[in-house]
């Protein structure tokens, strides 16, 4: 794989609340000049700002390599989904074309013309791609890794960007082994294809190389996770925040890391929401912005997969009716979120005691301004916080009921 000192720099000057240190001086000094008042807007761009983070992913490879059915599988689709990329056996992308995750609009997955195809030269072929646009590449490929794979990573490298081998298909050769032969053993018979796959890069001019066992059919068997974890933690903190965030819900551990990305956004709802311009809320004993608080929840809600759409989908993956992942939900999160639906489930209802500590631990970075914003944010922090666990929990038992999960 490739690198950037760039992104290592990024990386650097980021912080765990998504801020970079400019920001977190800017926020301080905004406050002790203006108040909670000035602060707002700050948090307002931030968040704006966090929900249109771009993430442009490349995916490449010869003709027949199962880039589609890859590019949806990491979107959570079927070929038949609205939206899905176009599978097929001969070369149906002649250009590149991006796909949009079905909630996150700006992260990106390439569709990019086969290295081999007849309409591009090897020199072409990184021009017309305009590879500048992406942030890493994965090359993918249903048997061994030819020299265009090969040229093709080496180019990626000079120009510092990072790139991924994934050998795809691996349930169909492993599936015709096991049938051909009275002995077979799963782990060795894949070790074997991956030493085959990077002696030939090897060959081929990339020492060392790392490739990824995978089937797009399968995303939790095999390589697939460790691919995952592989491109999780080579991004930089905001756009690994987008990345996490766009992962279909396939397992808890992925409930679990969006659950923790989420509970850093909280204090930034909860400041929009609960500080200066809020007003009363029937039912409820506080005032705030009742469309900054149903819209942080709305976007708990499909980050965690558990709107109407996401539901279906997931349904269609997995073979299961979407009726009995429905009934792993409770029924008040399943419709609209509305004020009512808040008052009536009685998220934030207890007796608040946020404790100073218990802000910081939100990953609020100016403490003393947003916890000096009164009662009005301590409440919304709390509903927040009340609503995003409710979804994790619910999240989780839709994972368990989809994968058959104990």
């Amino acid at each position: 794989m490739g690198g950037s000192s760039s992104s290592q720099q990024a990386a650097q000057s980021e912080t765990p609340t998504f801020f970079t240190q400019e920001e977190l001086n800017k926020l301080k000094s905004e406050f002790e000049t203006g108040g909670v008042e000035k602060v707002q807007p700050l948090l307002k761009k931030k968040v704006i700002g966090l929900k249109n983070t771009e993430l442009n992913i490349a995916v490449t490879g010869d003709t027949g390599a199962g880039k589609s059915t890859f590019i949806n599988a990491m979107r959570g689709l079927c070929s038949e989904d609205e939206g899905a990329a176009a599978v097929g056996t001969t070369e149906t992308t002649m250009e590149p074309t991006g796909y949009s995750h079905p909630n996150l609009p700006n992260v990106r997955y390439w569709d990019l013309p086969g290295t081999g195809s007849p309409r591009f030269t090897a020199g072409s072929y990184l021009r017309k791609m305009q590879f500048q646009k992406y942030d890493f590449f994965i090359i993918v490929s249903a048997c061994r890794f030819r020299e265009n794979d090969a040229n093709l990573a080496k180019e990626i490298k000079r120009l510092g960007k990072k790139f991924y081998f994934v050998r795809s298909k691996i349930d169909a050769d492993l599936y015709c082994m096991q049938r051909e032969r009275k002995e077979f053993d799963e782990v060795a018979e894949m070790e074997k294809i991956r030493s085959d796959c990077v002696s030939g890069l090897g060959k081929a001019g990339i020492p060392n190389p790392t490739v990824f066992l995978i089937s797009s059919f399968e995303p939790d068997r095999y390589d697939f996770n460790r691919l995952k974890e592989a491109l999780e933690g080579d991004l930089t903190n905001v756009k690994k925040r987008a990345f996490i965030l766009a992962l279909p819900i396939e397992s808890v551990e992925i409930v679990q890391k969006k659950n923790e990305i989420l509970k850093k956004d909280i204090w930034m709802f909860a400041t929009l929401s609960g500080g200066v311009g809020a007003i009363p809320i029937p039912g409820l004993s506080l005032a705030c912005d009742i469309g900054v608080l149903i819209g942080a929840i709305i976007h708990f809600q499909k980050c965690l997969g558990l709107d109407d759409a996401s539901l279906h989908r997931l349904a269609n993956r997995t073979g299961k009716p979407v009726e009995e992942l429905k009934a792993a939900v409770k029924p008040h999160l399943l419709g609209e979120i509305t004020p009512d639906i808040i008052v009536r489930i009685g998220w934030g209802t207890a007796v608040v005691t946020v404790s100073a500590l218990e802000v910081a631990l939100n990953f609020v970075p100016v403490i003393g301004s947003i916890f000096g914003a009164g009662s009005s944010f301590l409440m919304t922090l709390k509903i927040l916080r009340d609503a995003l666990k409710d979804l994790t929990e619910n999240a989780e038992r839709v994972v368990r009921a989809a994968f058959e999960i104990n």
